[in-house]
């Protein structure tokens, strides 16, 4: 499958002005609240909220009393059924927000029918290492709090948020708190060193950003735990993961990433299908309006998430080595 004409385009337009601007941005907090900006008007100018979508904010606690903030986000057509997304937004634990991911997060209940609570986790630099990780745990007790079964609870994200969701698995496994039904990473980041997309850029250089414009932005939220060994993620056999697709971009450096994390699920026995989109840049699912392939890619999501949610877990294994 060949990326589209305008896939072409976007790609072509972005490594000419975001990539040189992501090379000159300071690495300070005046830089991040500037990325912040562009990236939200990107995202804005990319997306587009469907017709009918109704946006509920939330500040609470969990049962143990730690905060959780987001949002309720519901497409025209979902009901109050018992399944329900929870979604953990990139990008670089530095810079998003549940605003900037609206039409994303609109268009995946849109076309699961499901609502989505999109948790509003703590951003570097104003809160580093652990903070992000302990709100999206939050967020997940207090679902299962309001009394959704963990088999009705399907996690889904992007980029850092990505690793995020790969954290609050094997928490949950440690823990011994019960998985959710299934997990969607798109363009996951996994490696916080960033030397994985730093060996893919030698082969394709990424149109959007380089791994050390990216590896700034991820320092702000690690920068005084790097060697963290909670950082690094992996896979217990012992402890399989709930089915997982993972999407990438062919273009984007974190298509290294994305393989990796495949890689590892598969080799710890759990179950994982990897849809890598030719010529497509990171979090493309986010541009319907730039792009043709991100709703494309954002069915195939609905459409893996429906099966998992209706089908034995055996009957969902079947796609665990499709690419």
């Amino acid at each position: 499958m060949s990326p589209s004409q305008r896939s072409r385009w976007l790609a072509a337009t972005t490594a000419l002005w975001l990539r040189p601007l992501a090379e000159v941005i300071p690495a300070n907090r005046a830089g991040v609240l500037l990325a912040r900006g562009v990236v939200a008007t990107a995202m804005r100018i990319g997306g587009g909220v469907p017709a009918g979508t109704h946006v509920d904010r939330v500040d609470t606690v969990d049962p143990d009393g730690v905060p959780v903030r987001g949002e309720w986000v519901r497409a025209a057509a979902t009901t109050d059924a018992r399944p329900v997304i929870l979604y953990v937004h990139g990008s670089a634990f530095s810079i998003c927000s549940p605003a900037t991911h609206r039409s994303l997060v609109a268009r995946l209940s849109r076309d699961t029918g499901l609502p989505a609570f999109t948790v509003d986790y703590r951003l570097a630099p104003e809160h580093r290492h652990p903070a992000a990780t302990e709100d999206v745990a939050a967020a997940y007790r207090w679902l299962l709090s309001l009394g959704y079964d963990a088999g009705d609870v399907v996690l889904a994200g992007d980029s850092a948020g990505g690793h995020l969701i790969l954290e609050l698995l094997s928490d949950n496994a440690v823990a011994g708190r019960p998985q959710p039904r299934a997990a969607v990473l798109m363009s996951p980041l996994v490696d916080l060193s960033l030397r994985l997309a730093e060996q893919r850029e030698k082969l394709r250089r990424d149109p959007m950003i380089s791994a050390a414009a990216a590896r700034t932005l991820v320092d702000h939220y690690i920068r005084d735990v790097r060697d963290d060994p909670r950082l690094v993620l992996r896979v217990d056999p012992a402890h399989p993961l709930p089915p997982t697709l993972i999407q990438a971009g062919g273009a984007e450096m974190l298509c290294a990433d994305a393989e990796h994390a495949a890689e590892m699920i598969r080799s710890a026995g759990s179950t994982c299908r990897l849809s890598v989109w030719p010529g497509q840049m990171h979090v493309f699912q986010a541009f319907p309006r730039l792009v043709p392939e991100a709703d494309r890619a954002l069915r195939e999501a609905a459409e893996f998430i429906t099966r998992a949610l209706t089908e034995p877990r055996e009957e969902v294994a079947d796609v665990r080595l499709a690419t």
